[in-house]
């Protein structure tokens, strides 16, 4: 039996959500660590062989909560992986060395950058897997960032600040 029909049919609520989402997450890291997982419909098979019934759009909120990246693995595949602590440290303090000041308006968030650090700052920040972000450009000192909406944005400046 799937292991979703537990979570819609045990009468628990949300106590038991939770304590599937954290195992199916956790399955999650264990088919990319172990297998050359290149796209979603792969991600979804694996997860469907283990027992979880997922949509497209549980696998891609899980991708951008667990903050999964894609690279090239040694056989040359386009492959999810997972950032480690470090690596994700790494990102985050180049970023706060790059980034001067950011402001927003409407639903772009603005970051002014050291000459020539915006490309890298803009790489960090899309590296970190903010939720509500449509997508971002770099130029020589200046990135933008376009959000959602605007609380998506002012939200989002917000968290900037405090980086």
């Amino acid at each position: 039996m799937p292991q979703n029909f537990i979570e819609f049919h045990s009468g628990m609520g949300g106590m038991v959500v939770k304590k599937l989402k954290k195992k199916r997450l956790a399955e999650i890291l264990r088919i990319i660590r172990e297998n050359e997982i290149e796209n979603q419909e792969m991600l979804i098979a694996e997860l469907k062989n283990s027992g979880f019934e997922v949509t497209q759009a549980t696998v891609s909120r899980d991708i951008n909560e667990l903050g999964l990246e894609k690279s090239l693995s040694e056989s040359g595949v386009s492959r999810y992986f997972k950032k480690s602590a470090a690596e994700n440290k790494k990102s985050a303090l180049m970023f706060s060395q790059a980034v001067l000041s950011a402001d927003y308006a409407l639903n772009t968030v603005v970051l002014k950058c050291n000459p020539g650090w915006a490309g890298a700052a803009c790489n960090a920040f899309d590296g970190m897997n903010f939720p509500n972000v449509v997508g971002t450009i770099a130029g020589d000192d200046t990135v933008f960032i376009l959000a959602r909406t605007e609380a998506a944005a002012k939200a989002l400046y917000e968290r900037i600040l405090d980086m």
